[in-house]
């Protein structure tokens, strides 16, 4: 036997606006989650390494193991490690369980200097993570090593281009149908506004295609010119391809209902089947982002199916009404349809606004993240020019209320022209938006990888221990994994695992922890440390009948 020590403001309700009072409840809900979030969901980030990141081992370790936020799939031939000359040393191919990836390896002739670990997986959310670290065997070299293949930023702007060109195609195929339902002059002809509606769905198609494209680029971070059939294919496994395809799926549903429900010939079934076609239509855009992987997914979801689908109507209808009824209508016939439309974009920016402001705060996570995240920022600057387009808006809606906008048609279409310029510029910032991690999620995979947690790598002359505890908080469940090797940096099996957890300087004495043994030479635990301090770690290893070894180690758990 062997031991050695080692030194981690609502307005008040009206008659008719009972549901302006459900609403007011579910955003004072919502308001909740601007307490600080877990950052366990969102874009995935690595929460521990081992080796730890930048250390310094007395040997090569034979795996590497990567513990992210949530449960990841690695991009196939994008998880490497290179040996200090430059050579891939990782064999096997990454495996994941749980949200810990295991990247196997093979001992190089010559193991002494830095080691690069580069990874690129995809999230939940459906969004690519890379990244990478380092650590040395024996000594660090002067010139790390460098990926061969490293091509910058894979995909470029075509997703964020995608997803604006998807939106502006929402907004034409809604318009049409929307207001040829209700509010369309019989006089007046609706092939312009079929036209319309077919581009917009057109637009919807060919951003779904460029959004598969780009997210096989960013997925096996390769620029969009080296992308193989295998790239695009594999892109297909994942659950946002699945989406896509589905979303290409109500495209063409609609495609054959919109012709009769804007030319005003289709009955109430079929008008009411495309509503919920275009419904489920708006569900794809969150069920292929962010709200997926957020701390309230299901909320999530919905509410930003809510906020796709005002803008969609309330824009949609703008664009259909300025193009193909204020020019040319009689004012007495405006007199009757400008009213109603008015009711229609009220009620529709009553819900983007509620939609909008709820997901804010479960995006945010926290109120300083407002202005300390690109996340934040850019909402912010949405947020500004969206209050002015408002503001137009009202003054045009005192015009309809005052029954004098069907006179003065020419002003009424300017500043419709001036919403529809304005929200174009909103509707690209949304664009690169949903593009841009979560304002929760800011800055933690940096603090979280090199303060939060605990990692060790002790060595006996019977084997090597290394071992981390995350996230080292005391009343918090934390998280205990060891693994055991030979001196020569085999993977050595353990017959017995014996682990203790004691705070001397309060009194506390050492308590036994249960540890499962998920492989044969590695041991998990579960640890609630009940109090801050220095606690003494005392891991044994049995390796045989009469052989085994114990390593001590000081965890700092934090409050």
């Amino acid at each position: 036997m062997s031991t050695v020590t080692a030194p981690a403001r609502p307005r008040p309700p009206h008659g008719r606006t009972r549901a302006a009072v459900l609403l007011a409840l579910v955003l004072a809900a919502l308001c909740g989650t601007l307490a600080p979030a877990s950052p366990a969901s969102a874009h995935a980030v690595v929460v521990a390494t081992t080796p730890q990141r930048d250390a310094v081992l007395g040997y090569a370790p034979r795996e590497v193991l990567v513990t992210f936020s949530e449960p990841v799939s690695p991009v196939p031939g994008r998880v490497q490690v290179l040996a200090p000359d430059g050579k891939r040393i990782d064999t096997g191919g990454p495996r994941v369980r749980g949200t810990t990836m295991r990247i196997a390896l093979r001992v190089p002739g010559r193991p002494l200097g830095t080691y690069l670990v580069s990874y690129r997986v995809i999230s939940a959310d459906g969004h690519p993570v890379a990244g990478s670290f380092t650590y040395s065997a024996g000594a660090p070299s002067a010139t790390p090593p460098r990926p061969a293949d490293a091509d910058g930023s894979p995909g470029g702007p075509l997703v964020p281009a995608a997803r604006y060109l998807g939106y502006l195609g929402l907004v034409a195929a809604v318009g049409p149908p929307l207001l040829a339902v209700a509010l369309w002059p019989r006089r007046r002809s609706r092939s312009g506004a079929l036209v319309l509606a077919r581009v917009g769905l057109g637009l919807v198609a060919v951003a779904t295609a460029a959004t598969w494209v780009g997210q096989a680029a960013q997925a096996v971070g390769a620029p969009v010119r080296r992308l193989s059939p295998e790239d695009l294919a594999a892109v297909g496994t994942g659950g946002t391809a699945a989406v896509l395809v589905v979303r290409l799926a109500l495209v063409g549903v609609a495609a054959i209902l919109l012709p009769a429900v804007v030319r005003g010939t289709a009955g109430g079934r079929r008008t009411a089947l495309l509503a919920l076609v275009g419904l489920a239509g708006f569900a794809t855009w969150p069920l292929a982002g962010h709200p997926v992987a957020s701390p309230l997914p299901a909320v999530s979801i919905v509410l930003a199916t809510i906020h796709v689908a005002a803008v969609a109507v309330w824009l949609g209808g703008l664009l259909t009404l300025t193009v193909f009824l204020l020019r040319r209508t009689h004012e007495r016939v405006l007199a009757r349809v400008l009213p109603v439309w008015s009711r229609w974009a009220t009620v529709a920016v009553g819900w983007l606004l509620i939609a909008g402001l709820g997901q804010a705060a479960i995006e945010l996570g926290r109120p300083a993240a407002l202005l300390d995240s690109a996340y934040g920022r850019l909402l912010g600057a949405k947020a500004a020019l969206l209050a002015v387009v408002l503001v137009v808006a009202a003054g045009q809606r005192r015009l309809i209320r005052l029954r004098v906008a069907a006179g003065r048609t020419r002003w009424v279409v300017r500043a419709a022209g001036a919403e529809l310029a304005a929200t174009a510029v909103v509707l690209a910032l949304t664009a690169v938006l949903v593009q841009t991690p979560p304002g929760r999620t800011a800055g933690t995979e940096a603090a979280r990888a090199t303060r939060e947690g605990v990692a060790r790598s002790l060595s006996t002359d019977l084997l090597t221990v290394q071992f981390d505890v995350y996230p080292a908080r005391a009343g918090e469940l934390n998280s205990l994994h060891a693994y055991v090797y030979t001196p020569e940096a085999v993977p050595q099996p353990v017959v017995e695992w014996t682990v203790t957890a004691a705070l001397p300087g309060a009194g506390i004495e050492p308590i036994t922890v249960d540890v499962d043994a998920p492989e044969p030479h590695h041991g998990s635990a579960a640890l609630r440390l009940p109090v801050p301090g220095d606690w003494t770690l005392r891991i044994t290893a049995r390796i045989s009948d009469i052989d085994q070894s114990t390593v001590t180690a000081t965890v700092p758990v934090r409050p």
